[in-house]
């Protein structure tokens, strides 16, 4: 009970002490105040667009059937019928959007500002429109002196895949750093939220961004089909100009020797229109398999339903500048009491 008295008294002496010095610590305070304004007014607001969408869920592979595996067999041709599971799966999705190649293909995409409709690259956007606070400056600058210029890292003004300029490695961390997603694992629901100081930019790449992830696990889940439809498109072309070969070379046998009787020739005859007959079931064959390739093709390619389609956001995600001012303002008074603390403290000594 006395060391609860104690430490009430404590408190109250402090108090005591701090309330006789609320001239001194006003002015504490008035200092954060003043530098809270500076930093909010240069603190860029940001906004946050997001997305949600759910995936077609499907474990099977991308194989052709067993039956267009039989059919294909009859061409010699081992193709498989046993299905696989996806190596992309929606857990591996904040992956893809994290990886260089995926980021690097977002340069290009056009946007436009809220207050301007012009339409511009997101690189150049993210280069000229995004506003920079001052305290970042002499980082910048420092950086700019300790390291060496670089110009294109290609010949002819092309990017080297394989060596990225400081520059565009510094982009992709700061675009890196502006897109989040998450995948729920119970439902696998993803949302996709973007970052940027324009909120109609936001919106735009949050829309983007749902499209290519769209195309990008499209091509994945369909790439094995569409080859396989192209390789038995070709094959298909090639058999009907050697059925059609084998055609004109029966016609033009069987038209020449009209009428004659002899033993050889109707064997003749019966031999080409066999081999005319084998090429023509061959090609018919061929079609059976590329419709049932192209069906392939549409059977693999996903669903993606949109739960939430990205729109502007009015409100900026970042934080309130009354905030950021109450922030320094209580920082300011906490060293201000210290201070104060430490001098009674010293005077008590």
């Amino acid at each position: 009970m006395e060391n609860i008295k104690t430490r009430e008294i404590d408190v109250v002496a402090v108090f005591k002490v701090l309330l006789k010095q609320w001239r001194y610590l006003a002015r504490f305070a008035a200092v954060g105040a003043v530098v809270g304004v500076i930093v909010a007014l240069c603190t860029p607001k940001s906004f946050t667009a997001s997305v949600t969408l759910a995936p077609e869920m499907n474990s099977g592979g991308i194989g052709l059937s067993g039956n267009l595996a039989d059919m294909a067999s009859s061409f010699g041709i081992d193709i498989g019928g046993k299905s696989s599971v996806d190596a992309i799966y929606p857990e591996l999705y904040p992956d893809i959007f994290a990886t260089t190649d995926f980021l690097l293909s977002l340069y290009d995409v056009p946007v436009r500002l809220k207050e301007d409709d012009t339409v511009r690259k997101y690189i150049d956007h993210f280069k000229k429109d995004l506003k920079i606070p001052f305290w970042n400056y002499p980082k910048i600058w420092i950086a700019q002196m300790l390291t060496p210029k670089e110009g294109n890292n290609g010949k002819n003004g092309a990017r080297d895949p394989f060596r990225l300029s400081k520059e565009d490695d510094q982009i992709i961390e700061g675009m890196r750093n502006s897109i989040i997603c998450t995948v729920d694992k119970k439902t696998s629901v993803i949302n996709i939220n973007v970052i940027d100081q324009d909120p109609l930019v936001a919106a735009i790449m949050a829309d983007t961004l749902q499209r290519r992830l769209q195309l990008y696990i499209t091509e994945y889940r369909t790439k094995k089909a569409r080859n396989d439809y192209d390789f038995y498109k070709k094959l298909s072309q090639q058999l009907r100009l050697d059925y059609e070969r084998s055609r004109e070379i029966y016609t033009s046998y069987a038209d020449a020797n009209q009428g004659v009787q002899l033993q050889s020739l109707q064997v003749k005859i019966e031999e080409l229109e066999n081999n005319m007959q084998l090429k023509y079931d061959n090609y018919k064959n061929s079609l059976e398999l590329m419709r049932q390739a192209h069906a392939k093709i549409q059977e693999r390619t996903p669903a993606f339903v949109i739960l939430e389609r990205p729109l502007m956001p009015h409100k900026a995600s970042s934080a309130p500048r009354a905030l950021i001012v109450l922030l320094w303002i209580f920082l300011f008074v906490v060293v201000g009491a210290a201070k104060v603390m430490y001098k009674e403290k010293k005077g008590i000594n």
